[in-house]
């Protein structure tokens, strides 16, 4: 299993790779923005959300609508709706070796559901 600061790091790396993304701690959390306004990726750890059921380790990321319900349904040991957030975040786990492509795609598609258009036309997706 992989460390949660390699989580972290992989996490981090791939959200500041994109356009205008900053970092700020949110409810004790790493949380990534878009020209520091609007939260597009959350990362959660047991340690900083000790009330998580089952505890893990795992990324909360906005979701185009009804990709949540069709992640869930897919890959439920993977993907999880988030108990905050609301219906358009998609909780994915990172604990059990994480595919990074996989990874790097939901927060790509979690950017793209918050960044203004200038911004998503810098993206090569």
């Amino acid at each position: 299993m992989a460390e949660a600061a390699d989580l972290l790091t992989g996490a981090r790396r791939r959200c500041l790779a994109l356009p205008e993304v900053t970092e700020a701690r949110t409810h004790g959390a790493p949380t990534w923005f878009v020209r520091g306004r609007r939260s597009f990726v959350k990362f959660v750890h047991p340690d900083e959300h000790p009330r998580l059921d089952p505890p893990h380790v795992a990324i909360w990321a906005a979701a185009p609508p009804g990709a949540r319900q069709e992640l869930v349904a897919a890959a439920p040991g993977r993907f999880f709706a988030p108990r905050f957030g609301g219906r358009d975040r998609v909780g994915m786990r990172l604990d059990a070796e994480p595919d990074w492509d996989e990874v790097g795609e939901v927060i790509v598609d979690a950017y793209l559901q918050v960044a203004p258009t200038a911004l998503v036309a810098r993206l090569d997706v």
